[in-house]
């Protein structure tokens, strides 16, 4: 018997890939650990009366609109308001059916069928067919095209061997049944594998526009997307403007007539511009995080993602576990985040952060529980155990490490004086530029070094399974048998209840192990004018217009 769309909808969380970039090196912190954003303002388009006209900025000009390569941030937030996936992320951040109006599962959950809708139409009247979604992802895997985001097709049986230059295009198992049938073959059970697809880069490319026009995507003149809006003008590192697509399928629902996107690099002026109402909404400058954090006018939602210490396990002391626990439970996240970021931030209380809601509807966290916190006592206890198994009498040198940046440097410093206070250990700080402290945390140079990850996709397992044996992004030298065979077992598990617990216990076997201790949990702090509503900030990494509406 097959499955429907309904029963595998999977829960997500809210952000954006960095947005932050939503990488798998999940480079630098957001909110107001973000640099350098936004550019000279554009010209803004005049509106009639009767026009709704939202007013955003972007920041920087996208990277591209090529769905493929514009894999960050600055390209995700206007790409996921141009063109659309099977499925997108609801108002509630589930996927559910967008231009495929019904999906099939087969019995064994590895071959995905979707319909495409008969009113599924590109931009330029053209329908959207199962040919245009093979084009699409075979380019984000073809290794000529050099996509960030190829990894996340992996799943897909042959996908990794073509985009490896390995295998064949033709052996990617997705095909075009009939003109609107998109068929997808798994290499195992993959529960996450609607919410993965909502991701900018698996959006179909017209096919026939592509193939006339390889950078159809370069220009509002050549674009064509099959989205709630449509781009009508582009001026290149100015601004560009959207508007109301006639021929998306749920036109309906959209209620604004344009977007005009500024591009400001510069949160302070991107202040005085919403000040000025220029813009209908702006980011927090850090130096105004704390007297803004009460204004009427903030919203303060979570986003997928968490600032966090990695433990080189093969450095002494850290060897020792109860010596690593130790040094966790010496920090007070809370502390953290009421005196030092100061941003509005939860604490981290286990490696997943808020947002992700289970089968049962209960969050993901608060079933889990508080899985480490500040305590002084067991701390030192802990670090006497774990002296005492090693033959310590006196601690090994330590130092942490963190990249520059203001904010690094202020946690940096406030764990450094946590450590003496609580743990009597003198530790020491190292501060290297960033591009250098990525390739050196990468070759297990650091003893104790700060870093930070932002979700690709929304499913706990996408930040847990970056700690089993050998991934490149785990930079801890740790490995667990256990913890290995949990996330295997997890993406193999096709029972919901089943799999949720399971991710529940890898994430407490992480903190048990505590290669790594959180300190807080990303957000997304933005003012936003009284006349807007329904802006929706997905937590992991898209801004979305479908449903937002301005009086």
């Amino acid at each position: 018997m097959k499955k429907w769309l309904s029963l595998f909808v999977v829960a997500l969380f809210v952000l954006v890939l960095s947005a932050c970039t939503a990488t798998k090196d999940a480079g630098e912190a957001p909110s107001t650990e973000k640099e350098g954003e936004k550019e000279e303002a554009g010209t803004e388009t005049e509106a009639t009366p009767t026009e709704k006209v939202l007013y955003l900025n972007n920041g920087n000009e996208p990277t591209s609109f090529d769905p493929s390569v514009g894999f960050d941030a600055v390209s995700w937030n206007a790409l996921n308001n141009l063109m659309e996936g099977l499925v997108r992320l609801s108002k509630d951040h589930l996927a559910e059916p967008a231009t495929a109006e019904k999906v099939d599962v087969s019995d064994d959950g590895l071959t995905y069928t979707f319909t495409i809708r008969d009113d599924a139409k590109w931009s330029n009247g053209d329908p959207v067919l199962a040919s245009d979604f093979v084009y699409g992802w075979l380019h984000m895997l073809n290794p000529e095209t050099a996509s960030p985001a190829a990894f996340l097709a992996y799943f897909i049986e042959g996908a990794e061997a073509y985009n490896s230059g390995t295998g064949a295009a033709d052996a990617v198992a997705i095909k075009a049944v009939q003109d609107r049938v998109f068929e997808v073959k798994l290499n195992t059970p993959t529960e996450a594998f609607l919410s993965i697809i909502t991701n900018p880069s698996f959006f179909p490319v017209n096919e026939k526009v592509a193939t006339e026009n390889p950078t159809w995507f370069a220009d509002a003149e050549t674009f064509v997307g099959n989205g709630p809006f449509k781009l009508v003008d582009w001026k290149h590192d100015v601004s560009f403007t959207f508007a109301k697509n006639e021929n998306y399928w749920d036109a309906s629902t959209v209620k604004l007539d344009k977007v005009e996107w500024a591009m400001i690099n510069d949160s302070n002026t991107e202040y005085q511009m919403y000040q000025t109402g220029e813009l209908d909404t702006s980011a927090v400058p850090s130096e105004l995080a704390e007297s803004l954090m009460n204004s009427p006018e903030l919203k303060n939602e979570d986003q997928a993602g968490l600032y966090f210490y990695r433990f080189n396990v093969s450095m002494e002391p850290f060897t020792n576990k109860k010596i690593r626990q130790a040094f966790a439970y010496a920090v007070n996240q809370q502390e953290m985040v009421d005196f030092v970021t100061k941003n509005g931030e939860k604490p981290g209380e286990g490696f997943v952060p808020y947002g992700f809601i289970g089968p049962d509807g209960k969050e993901f966290r608060e079933t889990a529980g508080k899985l480490v916190g500040f305590d002084a006592d067991k701390a030192k206890a802990l670090l006497a155990e774990g002296m005492k198994e090693e033959g310590y009498t006196v601690l090994p040198e330590v130092t942490l490490t963190y990249s520059t940046s203001d904010t690094h440097k202020k946690i940096a410093e406030a764990l450094q004086s946590k450590f003496k206070e609580v743990l009597d250990v003198d530790v020491a700080l190292q501060n290297v530029e960033a591009s250098v402290f990525a390739t050196e945390q990468k070759e297990f140079k650091y003893q104790l070094s700060r870093s930070s990850f932002l979700f690709d996709y929304a499913d706990p397992v996408n930040a847990l399974e970056s700690f089993i044996t050998g991934s490149s992004m785990n930079r801890t030298t740790w490995s667990n048998a256990e913890y290995d065979k949990l996330i295997t077992d997890i993406k193999n598990e096709t029972d919901q209840s089943k799999r949720w617990e399971m991710l529940i216990e890898a994430d407490a076997l992480l903190m048990e192990e505590m290669p790594v201790f959180p300190i807080h949990y990303y957000n997304q702090v933005t003012l936003e004018k009284p006349s807007v509503s329904d802006i929706v900030r997905h937590p992991v990494g898209y801004l979305d217009l479908k449903w937002a509406d301005k009086n």
